[in-house]
Formats: structure tokens, sequence, C-alpha cells
């Protein structure tokens, strides 16, 4: 395998490619090239525009991630990050107060709204992040794409007895951030999708690959997102590569996140052969051919290659670098012998 494609998120997905990548650098994947080329495709429905600044929490959780300057406890913004911008907007009853910048991280984002106003569109200012990010770490081994250079948001409907239909939309981040997903999605919606259009390099990245992977990131506002780009399921069904994802469901429940809350929103069986059961197997009209589902769920194992989706069950807690290229050889090795029939 000397070309891989990941489907990605923000930190389920960014701590895969760092145990794929690893076990790359290692020699861990067998069959796999020790020079390949990983191409992340990332959801960008999470972006939004904050105090004038143009934010991509997926695209730069993926990028701090694998160049090495990601917050470890937070998973998300810089390392040794400082708040002086925060705490000064907060002074001047700035809102929104509940979605803080961090000031390195600011620089990113003005950066990149500086580039967009200037009539770039987001796969190339993109590109020119990475050249800071990505380029001296990884080379042209790794190369990071939005799966859309168009504006795409995702929001949520939650209940509101106040408004005159009973509900009121919000944007996603402040479903997940203001809101901590406590409250019950009624509905997702995930506005100038169905217009939208694949960034550059995302259907060749898929039709191209030798193996293409749906990490464990969220199935309804990550990886969903992907998919609901116009061609992009199209291209998934195209290619010649196996495509194996690994389940965000583990004993029942979500490992960090918000999947349950989102799954039952679209009326999904929260369990990783639900997820698996949504996502659905190639030769039955879905984009899979093989799901990688934890130990503790491995009674559900028969029930998916039941619907036609070759199923394992292998350990899927990321608990390090070394576990995480554990779980990226047995999604090669998955692959490997759905190839070889």
């Amino acid at each position: 395998m000397q070309n891989i494609t990941v489907l990605s998120g923000g930190m389920g997905g960014a701590r895969f490619l760092q145990g794929l990548l690893h076990g790359i650098a290692g020699g861990l994947l067998p069959g796999v090239a020790p020079d390949a080329v990983v191409t992340v495709v990332a959801n960008t429905a999470d972006d939004l525009w904050i105090h004038g600044l143009k934010v991509c929490p997926d695209l730069d959780t993926v990028m701090y991630t694998l160049g090495d300057g990601i917050d470890l406890e937070r998973g998300w913004g810089r390392r040794d990050e400082t708040w002086s911008v925060k705490a000064e907007l907060a002074a001047y009853g700035v809102e929104p107060t509940w979605f803080g910048l961090g000031d390195r991280d600011v620089a990113t984002h003005l950066v990149r709204t500086q580039m967009l106003d200037a009539g770039y569109p987001l796969s190339q200012v993109t590109e020119a992040l990475c050249r800071r990010w990505l380029t001296p770490v990884h080379g042209d081994r790794l190369r990071l794409l939005p799966m859309t250079d168009d504006r795409v948001e995702t929001h949520v409907a939650v209940a509101d007895a106040q408004a005159p239909s009973g509900r009121r939309v919000v944007h996603f981040q402040e479903y997940w951030v203001r809101l901590r997903a406590e409250v019950p999605a009624e509905a997702v919606v995930v506005v100038g999708l169905d217009e939208s259009t694949p960034g550059p390099g995302v259907i060749d990245a898929i039709t191209d690959a030798d193996l293409v992977v749906l990490p464990p990131s969220n199935p309804v506002v990550s990886v969903g997102t992907i998919l609901g780009v116009p061609r992009v399921r199209e291209a998934l069904a195209a290619t010649r590569a196996p495509v194996v994802g690994l389940s965000p469901i583990v004993g029942g429940s979500h490992v960090r996140g918000m999947a349950n809350q989102l799954l039952t929103s679209l009326g999904v069986e929260v369990s990783a052969a639900g997820v698996g059961l949504h996502y659905g197997a190639r030769s039955d009209g879905g984009v899979l051919d093989g799901w990688l589902v934890d130990e503790v769920d491995a009674d559900q194992v028969e029930r998916v290659t039941a619907s036609g989706l070759a199923c394992r069950a292998v350990p899927l807690m990321m608990t390090d670098v070394d576990a995480t290229a554990a779980m990226a050889a047995a999604a090669v090795g998955l692959a490997a012998d759905l190839a070889a029939g």
C-alpha cells in the first residue's frame, strides 16, 4: 500500500492519524510501504466565524496534532497557550464569551482570514499553513485537504419552550462548547452541504487510494458531513481500494464527544454494530467493506457480518501511540484480507 486516505474529524481522527503515521515510520504495518503517502480529508462543517476570524477546529486539531503543537491535556488548541486576548474581549463585554481563542491560536486564524479575504480558497490557505506545521515533520508524505472550499456549517436543533416552533437552532460549536452537549439534540442540519463541491484533490485521494479509512471520528458531524459532500459517496463506491472503518462506540457509548446524542437524533442505534450498519456495506449501497469493533463488542460481530460487511473485534482504545498503531495495523490487515478475496 502506497497511498492511504483517511476521512477525519478532529481529536479522534487526529489521534488515529498519529498512530497510523507511527506505524508506517516504525514498519509496524505489514504491506504498507515505508514511504507511503497519507492524505487526510478533514471535516470543515464545524467551522465558524468568530470575532471576525475564520476558525476551522478540525483542520487545526489535525494540523497541530501531527505538527507536534497541540495542547495534549485539552486535545485542542496550542501548547503553552496564553489567554490575554480572550480576557480583554471579556473585559469589553464582547460576545460570545463561551468560545475562547488562545493568543497563539489567534495567529493561525488571522493568517487564514487574511488569505481568505485576499481571495485564496480554503484549500490553498490550508496548504500554506501546513508548510509551517506538517512539511518540516512529514515532508511530502502527509497531505491535509479540506473536504470542501465552500462554506458549510453544522447546526443542531434543541428544544426551546420560548420559541414559536418549540425549538431553536444553534451552531454546532455552541451546542458542543456552551451547552456541553447536555441538551438533547432534536435534529442536525448541515447548512450548505448539498450545494458544496469537493475540495481540490479530495475525489482523487479516494479513487486513487490503496486503502481508505474511516477512523473513530463522530459518524454524524465529522465523517458524516464528509460523506455528505456531493460526489464523495460516489467516489467511495467507485474506488478499487478497500474501505475500512473503526467504531467510535465502545461498550455501548462514545469514548469521547457527543456521538450518543447525535446518533440518537438520527434514530441510529448507539452501538458498535449500529454505527457499522449506519455506514453500511458497499455491496449493499453503503460505504464500507470492513468494520472494526472493540473486543468488548465481540458479540456484535456476527450481526455486522450478516449485513455483508466484514467485521473483526480488536482493541480499539487509543491509550498510547503504540496501541493506536496496532489499531491501524488491524485496519490494514483487514483491508489486505479483503483485497486478497
